[in-house]
């Protein structure tokens, strides 16, 4: 990653020194980096602090492209949380082109108590974050100048589920996060998802997916999804159908399961890549 965003990581390093406050939960030159921050920030009482997680996810372009940021705290409601996300991701688009992200956990601090009046109800108990939050899209002017603004489709599989309950729950808040339609399918042991939305939305589902700890291992220790893999990725064309909703649905067979990729004018796709996997 280029010297001034290292430099930044290990500023943050010494500043979140405290148990628990920093990890960097991914890092890679292609997908840039992924760290979370443990913070408090003042809430609309006085001497009412409010504890965040703070998601960003620094994308290869950065900081010449604002980071993406997700918000999770066990106080605040979801629609709370999104107003948080929506006023950081503003205040980030609004900042030079240089590293931001203390910037950012500092003005979340400051201004969370606002926002909050803002939003028409004070913190609370809220329903909790879940595994993990959901993150914002990364340098949504990129996107447009390459033509990437249409809808989206991602044919993932999932290797397994341990903690079933859990990891849907996960996926189900992640995909309403970032307002993705579409199908968790499972038939037998194959576990399929299908993403239609945004593209952006779509990769940040993705990081989300990687870097979040939405299950459990053998022995019974949370653990990050190692074994995803994405069968297809292309845009939604002409005829294909855009799912209403999200949905959670299991099959009693093959002929089932092909209905629902017919009704969504996928039956290419099955064709291609799903009908594999089921023999």
């Amino acid at each position: 990653m280029a010297e001034p965003v290292e430099e930044e990581l290990g500023a943050l390093a010494a500043i979140f020194c405290g148990p628990g406050e920093w990890e960097v939960l991914s890092r890679s030159e292609t997908d840039g980096a992924v760290l979370r921050i443990l913070t408090e920030a003042e809430g609309p009482a006085e001497d009412a602090a409010v504890p965040l997680e703070l998601v960003f996810h620094l994308p290869a372009g950065y900081p010449l492209c604002a980071p993406g940021v997700s918000v999770g705290s066990e106080r605040l409601t979801r629609a709370q949380r999104a107003a948080v996300r929506e006023q950081l991701l503003e205040r980030a688009r609004s900042l030079p082109a240089e590293p931001m992200v203390h910037q950012l956990v500092l003005w979340a601090q400051q201004h969370l108590g606002r926002i909050l009046a803002q939003t028409g109800a004070g913190a609370g108990p809220g329903p909790g974050p879940g595994p993990c939050p959901s993150a914002g899209s990364a340098c949504p002017s990129a996107e447009s100048a390459t033509g990437d603004e249409g809808l989206w489709m991602a044919l993932l599989r999932l290797d397994h589920m341990r903690a079933r309950a859990r990891y849907v729950k996960a996926v189900r808040q992640w995909a309403a996060d970032l307002g993705l339609t579409g199908r968790l399918m499972f038939l037998g042991r194959v576990i399929l998802l299908l993403l239609q939305g945004r593209r952006g939305d779509i990769k940040e589902y993705l990081v989300l997916q990687k870097t979040c700890r939405v299950d459990v291992d053998a022995s019974g220790k949370k653990c990050r999804e190692k074994m995803l893999s994405v069968l297809f990725e292309s845009q939604m064309q002409p005829e294909h159908t855009r799912f209403p909703a999200f949905e959670v649905r299991e099959y009693a067979g093959a002929d089932e399961l092909r209905g629902e990729f017919e009704a969504a004018g996928l039956q290419g796709l099955f064709a291609a890549v799903v009908l594999g996997l089921l023999k």
